[in-house]
């Protein structure tokens, strides 16, 4: 059976009229803290960057660790965190409930679990011990049958209608972006149906009119940063200013100070 929305101002965003929710992915403190600063009530993290930035394999079960560190330091702030979690880390529902758990108590609202195309029924197993465990969280239950298959669109739906049984809040489907299959998808899932932003693909303002209620931009954002690093050194090497923003050392440092005042209020507290 279909869970019903959850009361959650997490889950709210999900079900405005015409607005979807446009979901940054951070990956540190200071890009979370930077994001909420220009005025988005929820942030995601990326598990490419989490793994990129220890030297580990995305997408292998190797960063459980520090992708809870990672949700201990920005699941207390002002804005609502979801963190994205592969496949949970392990292929045991309670492990996978237990990890909830642990997130849901350092503040995070919502959780991002993948398939890798593995049994369906499996995840969905994940997907009812997560709900049963931390009822509030926002599951949110991706499949990979675009990202790492070849989008077979009966596949898809067969296991989405699995996890939307199992209690999933949303589903996920990164890396569709013709516009005919997204609008099969709107009509034919009851949970709001999340897609991952491509620039090569459809604009958010398409994306809306289609339908999808949630748009993630991934490791897009991480990317972006370490490009426009390179570009910047590849500048300053050839004797021209670097071009586009850069935040001033004083900026970067008021993130900081944010970080100091919460340390003292926890050891005071």
């Amino acid at each position: 059976m279909t869970a019903e929305p959850a009361a959650t101002p997490f889950a709210a965003l999900h079900h405005r009229h015409g607005e979807p929710l446009l979901l940054p992915n951070a990956w540190d403190h200071a890009s979370a803290a930077a994001l909420a600063a220009r005025g988005f009530p929820a942030i995601g993290t990326t598990s490419l960057a989490v793994a990129a930035a220890v030297g580990l394999p995305d997408g292998q079960a190797a960063t459980r660790d520090h992708t809870l560190r990672l949700a201990l330091t920005l699941g207390p702030e002002p804005y609502l965190l979801s963190v994205d979690a592969e496949d949970g880390f392990s292929g045991d529902p309670d492990e996978v409930a237990d990890l909830a758990r642990q997130l849901w108590a350092v503040g995070v609202v919502g959780i991002n679990l993948e398939d890798g195309l593995g049994p369906t029924a499996r995840h969905a197993a994940k997907l009812a011990a997560v709900k049963a465990a931390v009822p509030g969280l926002f599951v949110n239950a991706r499949t990979d049958t675009y990202w790492l298959g070849d989008g077979d669109e009966t596949d898809t739906l067969r296991r989405l209608h699995a996890y939307q049984r199992a209690g999933a809040d949303g589903v996920f489907v990164p890396g569709l972006t013709d516009p005919g299959r997204i609008e099969t998808l709107v009509r034919h899932v009851e949970a709001p149906l999340n897609l991952l932003y491509s620039p090569a693909g459809p604009t958010v303002p398409q994306l809306a009119r289609l339908g999808v209620r949630r748009i993630s931009l991934g490791s897009l954002l991480y990317r972006r940063a370490l490009g426009a690093a390179l570009d910047a050194v590849a500048d300053i090497a050839a004797g021209r200013v670097p071009g586009g923003t850069t935040p001033s050392y004083d900026e970067v440092r008021a993130l900081e100070r944010s970080v100091s005042a919460r340390t003292s209020a926890n050891s005071t507290g």
